[in-house]
């Protein structure tokens, strides 16, 4: 297991990849679901005026 985890000599260089991608990822996640959520409401906004407005 130890061999593994230390990928050969690369470790330094391969974890810290791992890590970065792993950030992105998740911050990419949290971006989507907030533009999403603003989206939503953008959306249930426009739908209320329309019925606001005299059929």
């Amino acid at each position: 297991m130890a061999e593994f985890l230390a990928m050969g000599g690369y470790a330094s260089f391969v974890w810290p990849a791992y890590g970065v991608t792993a950030l992105v990822v998740v911050g990419l996640i949290v971006w989507s679901a907030k533009a999403h959520r603003a989206v939503k409401a953008r959306v249930a906004m426009l739908e209320a005026q329309a019925d606001g407005r005299g059929s």
